[in-house]
């Protein structure tokens, strides 16, 4: 069996493991996540409603007018300042659904927030008019709202995650551990798995058996700690090993597991804030993108289906976010039987399995434009570290060979362009310096991500589309 293939849970025959249909990013539908995603939506909604009635409370003792500055209603002016306080102050977290005192405390922080802003621009403008009861009785009366709210969203939280708002999977590589509280428990070891870097397949296995949880605790023998140090490293979930020895991998924080103590590896690049801005970058710029390309991509369709019999695109098999493997749609620029599906053998200048318009597509990077769609299945996003084949080489070494750290690249998502390739490192990878470049690029984009770089990146890869290694 392809191991690319397996459905975990059920060829693996894992009990109780999530059973979700295919094709979500990384193969499943990610349960708990997907779940707590609709439940921060509506504890943000339940808490702008809470606004809402609060307002409408104090119309019941005051007019419309007194409840108004320069004829526009205090109302339209409080919520966008409310949500935003809502979020800096992380009030929709996983940490305020397990605790609903916690949430309280952050919504009444970004409430009572918003009543300073409000009557700080009331003297700001010299607004006389707005009546300081109907103030008084919209964030009282939202106050109370928002508390019991939080009880709503409590018995909520209950009914679809239960006790386990986090999900847990505990993985056993030759320690023995017992689970804390709600988890799966995985024995890796029985299933002949661990993160062997020389195995491509065993790594996106173990990636997508964790892929749908937020918490992974690995219980392994000593010998295989330092490669699931890497292995955690390189993914977007919180990662941790058990520890039954003083010995750190680069920790970035300790924590605590079955009475033990555990070395926490991995946070995740990214918050849910930045996921959705950054989630929210991609659909829009891909979706414009499509449409106003879609002359070119029609085009350059129809001129690859008449030059050589085939297929319009070439799709390969790439690493992905979470080192797990996924297949990236390019136009074919080669002849149909000269295609190279492991990508192990690079492209040259004069390479004779390039045809004519390959050549041309190549050379302005309109081959990679179908990278639109794969954007849009959430499989890649428009700025981030390039996917490699798997027969990639640096020299005469493939790319997991060639530096170790290459695995830790993977935490987000694979981009169409991004900071290497802005800096001039494209094309051919002829010696293991070429890949240092590209990778110590690609660890300092996941290191400082902003949207902000996104967008920058977005711009300067408009001069170096056409590019003197692009061949």
């Amino acid at each position: 069996m392809d191991i690319r293939q397996i459905e975990i849970g059920r060829d693996l025959n894992i009990p109780g493991y999530p059973n979700r249909p295919q094709g979500s990013e990384g193969g499943v539908f990610s349960s708990a996540r997907d779940k707590r995603t609709l439940l921060y939506i509506l504890s943000l909604l339940l808490d702008v409603i809470a606004l809402v009635l609060g307002y409408l409370c104090a119309l019941e003792t005051r007019d419309a007018q007194w409840l108004s500055a320069g004829g526009h209603s205090i109302i339209y002016v409080a919520l966008p300042i409310f949500v935003m306080f809502e979020i800096a102050r992380e009030a929709q977290e996983a940490e305020t659904l397990q605790n609903r005192l916690l949430g309280t405390q952050r919504a009444l922080s970004a409430l009572g927030a918003t009543a300073i802003v409000i009557i700080g621009l009331g003297f700001l403008f010299k607004a006389d008019d707005v009546s300081r009861l109907g103030l008084a009785i919209t964030f009282g009366a939202g106050a109370c709202f928002i508390i019991l709210g939080k009880f709503l969203l409590d018995i909520i939280v209950k009914a679809m995650l239960g006790n386990a708002v986090v999900a847990t999977i505990l993985l056993l590589d030759g320690l023995d551990a017992e689970p804390e509280g709600p988890a799966i428990v995985v024995d890796v070891e029985a299933l002949g798995l661990w993160p062997d870097l020389d195995r491509p397949d065993m790594i996106d296995t173990l990636s997508r058996l964790i892929a749908p949880f937020d918490r992974v605790v690995v219980a392994s023998r000593f010998e295989h700690r330092a490669f699931w140090s890497i292995f955690l490293k390189g993914h977007d979930i919180g990662g941790e090993i058990l520890l039954d020895r003083d010995l750190l991998h680069g920790a970035v924080a300790l924590g605590r597991y079955d009475k033990r103590d555990t070395i926490v590896l991995s946070r995740g690049p990214l918050n849910l804030m930045n996921r959705v801005q950054k989630r929210g970058l991609d659909l829009v710029v891909a979706t414009a993108a499509l449409i106003l390309l879609s002359p070119i991509l029609l085009v350059v369709a129809a001129a690859i289906k008449l030059e050589t019999p085939g297929t319009i695109f070439f799709r390969q098999w790439r690493v992905g976010q979470g080192n797990r493997q996924f297949r990236i749609f390019k136009f074919r620029s080669m002849r149909q039987d000269s295609s190279d599906a492991d990508g192990t053998q690079s492209t040259g200048r004069q390479d004779d399995r390039v045809t004519g318009i390959g050549r041309l597509i190549r050379r302005t990077s309109i081959d990679e434009l179908p990278q639109l769609f794969n954007v849009l299945r959430g499989e890649m996003s428009m700025v981030g570290p390039r996917p490699h084949a798997l027969g990639s080489t640096a020299g005469d070494e493939l790319f997991w060979h060639a530096s170790r750290q290459y695995w830790l690249r993977h935490a987000l998502k694979p981009g169409i362009t991004g900071l290497a390739q802005i800096r001039g490192y494209r094309g051919a990878t002829e010696k293991v310096e070429d890949l240092d470049l590209r990778v110590r690029c690609d660890l300092e984009y996941l290191s400082n991500w902003s949207l902000w770089s996104d967008i920058m990146i977005l711009l300067k890869t408009l001069p170096v589309v056409i590019h003197k290694n692009a061949y």
